[in-house]
Order: C-alpha cells, then structure tokens, then sequence
C-alpha cells in the first residue's frame, strides 16, 4: 500500500511539472510557447492519438482556452448570437453562455477572439467590437463595453479579431481612433482607467502584450498602420513606428527579448526589429526582412531563432537569426499556418484551405518534419491557432474542436 501511494505521488508530481493552463491566446504568456514537456518528439503515421472530437461549437475561428480541467472557445450558433462553450477535459459540454451578436462578415463569420480568463471571469471582444465580461460561477454577464463606440474607433475592413489583455485589475484593448488607440478598463466594472493618445489610427487585428525594458513596463501592439508601444501603468505613448502596407493588415503580437522588438506583417511587407532606448521611450529600427512576411498566423522565438510562415506565393516556413535577421532556412514543405511551439518542437497548422497539421524541430540547422496528419472534422477554413495544454492538443475548426494526445508515454 505505501508503495502505491508513493507512486501516485511521483506520477502527481510528474504531471504537475509537464502540464500547464492555457488561459489566454497563443499561451500562458501570448506568444505562442507552451510550457508543456514530456511530449511526443515525433508521430506515428496517421498523426497522435485523436482523443475526442466535440461539435455543434458554432462558427468562429477562437483557439481554446484551457484551465482547471475546463476548456473555453467562443462560436455563432443561429441568429447570429455569440457564445461561449464550456467543455470537460473528456469533451463533453457542460455549459453554452450566449453573450450577444457576432459579426456576419463574409471572408471569417463568427468569433475571432479567444476568451481571456482570468480567476472566475472570462473577458472576449466579439468581432462587432463589444467586450464582455462573463462570470463563471453563475453564467451571468456582468458587463459589456462597445470599445468603438466608447472611444470613436473606427470598424475594420474585416471587423474585429483581438484577444483582450488583462493586467492587475483592468482590462486591456484596442479601439483605435482619435480618443484611444489603446485603452485600460476596470475588469470587474468595465470604467474606463486610462487612454492612450497622440497618434491617430484604425484598429487592427492584433493582440496587446506586456514587456519589461530597463524597469519599465511596456505595452506594445499593431494598429492599422503603426506599432506603438506605452507605459503600462498610465497609457501615455512612449513611440509608434509606422508600418503601412495596401490593407492595414497587422495581426501579429510583437515579440520581445534583450532590448531588441520583433514586428511582421504579410502582404510581401518587411519584417524587423526594433532597438529601444534604455529608458523604452524610443526605438530605432535595427534590421528588416522579407522573406518572413507572417499575415496573422503568429511568430515564436526559440533559442535565438525566429520561426514562423510567410505569406507570399502560398506560403513558406521560415527560420530566421533574431539578432540580425539572417535567414537560416526556408521550406515549401510546409506552407502559410499558425506556429506554436512545445518541448523542443514547432507545431504548425496550415490553412487556409489546406488543414495539415505539421511537427518540426525548432533548430536552425535546416528543417526536419516528424510527423504530420490532416484535419478532418470539422468545416471551413483553417485559421484558428493551436492550443497545447495538459498533454493535449487542441485544433480548432469550424463547429468543431478536436483534442489529440500528444504526451509521450
């Protein structure tokens, strides 16, 4: 008997250091690396082991989010209401909280934001531009903002698609406009705490994130036309950088690391960086390429290398040197696709029509594919970016979202 319990306690102890809670877009900390360990290195033929499949999720192109044991994704269900699933770790659906209309947009119909959970209270935007707040204990809205009509934003060419950022006690967005291009508000009442001013711009379709520069919080996102980066406690601008392009299209998170802020846009637009002052109020571009020219399909940054999809001729899977921008590899292998990483590997989901899920060591040696499966359940195209958590994968598409089981055994 204490033989048994003391490998149950092992085999507990094991999981907890494996595992982790996705509570937000592309991550923990919404940059597409998923703590995870202990996972497949590569897969057998036919792909990982399909665990379950739920369906009847709705259109929407949410990637999921996972805690405690329950796993959140938004989707339209008829009449255009927008909702919120709440699944089991089995699949199972426990709960469907609807929280108001969705955009009827043709090119994405449904919810694009991933709800960001934060203890019981779960925040989206809908692709309309109203951010809800949702108690989870009881169901219950306790709040909805219109970002657009509140600070003057203006409606993207293809409406809304940001995962809101919570920070402390507010909730972080980007309405855009000449009143905010980014605005905080208070998470449990949905008051507006600050502004960001002195630049005027349309939204975007990227999500904010938080660094820290020289002790000092920064926030950083894409508008239309610019990446702008402001202090984290007031709002006040600090810089934007103007990055224009024929559609205003910028829907990748900047990413950080030594100083140095990484921006990408597809449209065959330049990708860089950008070298910050030591007090983060001013950067200086330091190096562009074009052979990286990611549209909406997210970037990692691994060991010193970049690795992410370009957008040009159908795509391509691309490996570049952080500090300067050299391009390592490239491969036609595996095309346009969302890109997280995990354990060592890169995990690629290619879209929009092609549904293939690829997995590739993140090394900038050269590119080496082991494994790969197609998707096959579910409908529409393939945006939705991959969740890992728990020893899971989880593959938004269409009505549907489908759990494999990538944990090494």
């Amino acid at each position: 008997m204490r033989m048994m319990w003391v490998v149950a306690f092992v085999c507990a102890v094991a999981w907890s250091v494996n595992a982790a809670d996705s509570p937000q877009f592309r991550g923990p900390n919404r940059d597409g690396m998923f703590p995870e360990t202990g996972l497949l290195q590569s897969w057998p033929d036919g792909g990982p082991e399909k665990v379950w499949v739920a369906t009847g999720l709705g259109q929407g192109f949410s990637s999921a989010s996972v805690v405690q044991g329950k796993i959140y994704l938004t989707g339209m269900l008829d009449e255009q209401i927008g909702t919120v699933f709440e699944l089991n770790a089995d699949g199972t659906l426990t709960r469907q909280i609807p929280y108001g209309p969705e955009t009827l947009e043709k090119q994405a119909p449904g919810p694009r934001s991933t709800p960001t959970i934060d203890g019981e209270r779960l925040y989206v935007l809908s692709g309309l531009g109203t951010l809800y707040c949702i108690d989870l204990a009881s169901g219950e809205k306790k709040w909805e903002v219109s970002i657009l009509e509140r600070f003057s934003g203006e409606m993207g060419i293809w409406h809304i698609a940001e995962s809101v950022l919570v920070d402390g006690d507010r909730v972080i967005c980007t309405p855009g406009g000449p009143d905010a291009i980014m605005a905080a508000l208070n998470k449990m009442t949905g008051e507006t705490v600050w502004v960001t001013k002195g630049l005027t711009d349309k939204t975007s379709y990227c999500s904010p994130t938080i660094f820290t520069h020289g002790g000092r919080r920064i926030l950083t996102t894409a508008t239309g036309s610019f990446i702008v980066g402001a202090d984290a406690e007031t709002g006040a601008l600090l810089w934007s950088f103007a990055h224009e392009g024929p559609y205003d299209i910028h829907g990748v998170t900047p990413i950080y690391k030594d100083g140095l802020l990484y921006y990408v846009a597809g449209d065959g637009r330049t990708g860089g960086t950008l070298e910050l002052s030591h007090d983060g109020s001013a950067v200086t571009p330091k190096w562009t390429d074009t052979t990286l020219d990611c549209l909406h399909h997210g970037v990692v940054l691994v060991d010193g290398y970049l690795y992410g999809t370009g957008y040009k001729g159908g795509g391509k899977l691309v490996c570049l040197e952080w500090a300067t921008g050299k391009v390592m590899w490239t491969t036609e292998e595996v095309q346009l696709g969302a890109v997280v990483y995990a354990d060592g590997m890169l995990y690629v989901y290619e879209g929009p029509k092609a549904g293939i899920v690829s997995l590739v060591k993140a090394q900038p040696t050269g590119f080496e594919r082991t494994g790969s499966f197609a998707v096959t359940d579910g409908a529409d195209q393939h945006w939705a970016h991959p969740t890992i958590a728990n020893g899971r994968l989880y593959i938004r598409h269409g009505e549907a979202l489908i759990a494999y089981d990538i944990a090494a055994k």
